[in-house]
């Protein structure tokens, strides 16, 4: 009987924004006939980046489609990896044989140690191997010194004292994912100036080991023989990465991301430029990170898809609405310390609905 070789598994991840999904969708319309499962580590009630990743032209059925991304709804992998993410990678090493590659990608707020860490489990370690770990950095964001794109809800973040010397929750993030990184993806690299985009390199490389390459890409176009057949075999050296996290297992019952919270919310139909102005007014005055999801658009056929990081959104009618289907606008909102019932309500008077 024919041993089958470890399946490779590549784990996207980065910060909110940076380009995650943008990247996983550009590897599957590259992938050249690999067959390649997607588990999508979606942080909130909705599915929102798995919808985005069934549209990828991969040439297979919506059906075949539906069954090949696996989405995990909790935003934290640290947390509850064996009782959500176990199971889903039981059922793909069943499948090996059919598949080429397993891409992961995490919620911009997990944390990529822990997940790697798992791959040491018997069960999965038999089967799989962690191709490479690749950190997806937002060089604009990081080169503001915010790392995400909104430095006023950073600041918002940060020790009542400014003088003190704290990183902020966000910071330690995404130095814990650059910790975990056999690549790193210096994204948006068109959207600023080569002096910025060296001062980003130098303050990426201070958070890495010396061996792990960093590149340049815009709007994730990296060819996948870059991305893929690494061969960095991670969960053999990964308890050698520090990270800040690695103080909570330690004995501390508190997880810096529990500070995020996310929440559902559902609209009737709303005027397109009413919408974004609501929402560009939610994100000014309550520090919300990110606002994703779909609108519907009185007289539009199509739904449009929502995705905003700070002030900046980003639209586009992504396809038309289902004849059964109810034209509603939902949306997911990712902050700290948010008041949901409030939120609507400012979001409806905003809207008149």
């Amino acid at each position: 009987m024919k041993t089958l070789a470890k399946l490779p598994v590549t784990i996207v991840t980065g910060f909110l924004g940076s380009g995650k999904t943008t990247l996983l969708r550009h590897m599957l319309d590259n992938a050249q006939g690999r067959r390649i499962a997607v588990i999508v580590n979606e942080f909130g009630e909705l599915g929102i980046d798995g919808e985005i990743l069934k549209q990828c032209s991969i040439g297979c059925t919506e059906e075949e489609a539906n069954g090949r991304v696996y989405e995990l709804a909790n935003g934290c992998l640290c947390c509850t990896v064996q009782e959500e993410f176990f199971p889903v990678m039981r059922e793909l090493v069943a499948r090996r044989g059919d598949l080429d590659h397993i891409l992961i990608e995490t919620s911009g707020l997990a944390l990529p140690k822990p997940l790697v860490q798992a791959f040491q489990w018997p069960e999965i370690r038999s089967a799989c191997t962690v191709d490479a770990v690749i950190t997806v950095v937002d060089s604009p964001a990081v080169a503001a010194g915010t790392f995400a794109a909104f430095p006023d809800q950073v600041d918002a973040q940060r020790k009542l004292d400014p003088n003190l010397d704290h990183e902020s929750p966000l910071h330690e993030l995404f130095a814990d994912q650059l910790a975990s990184a056999d690549l790193v993806i210096l994204n948006k690299a068109d959207l600023i100036s080569p002096d910025d985009l060296a001062r980003v390199r130098l303050e990426v490389a201070e958070e890495l080991p010396p061996a792990v390459k960093v590149i340049e890409a815009s709007s994730g176009r990296v060819p996948l023989d870059v991305l893929i057949g690494l061969g960095a075999g991670s969960e053999e050296h990964i308890d050698a990465r520090h990270s800040h996290h690695d103080a909570h297992h330690e004995g501390e019952d508190d997880h810096d991301h529990d500070a995020f919270d996310s929440i559902s919310i559902d609209l009737p139909q709303a005027d397109e430029a009413l919408l974004l102005d609501a929402l560009t007014q939610l994100v000014v005055q309550h520090g919300i990170l990110r606002i994703k999801g779909f609108a519907a658009i009185p007289n539009k056929p199509m739904r449009l898809l929502i995705q905003g990081v700070g002030t900046r959104f980003d639209k586009h009618f992504d396809r038309a609405w289902g004849a059964d289907e109810a034209r509603i606008t939902r949306l997911v909102l990712i902050g700290q310390e948010l008041d949901a019932a409030g939120l609507e309500a400012q979001l409806r008077a905003a809207l008149s609905v």
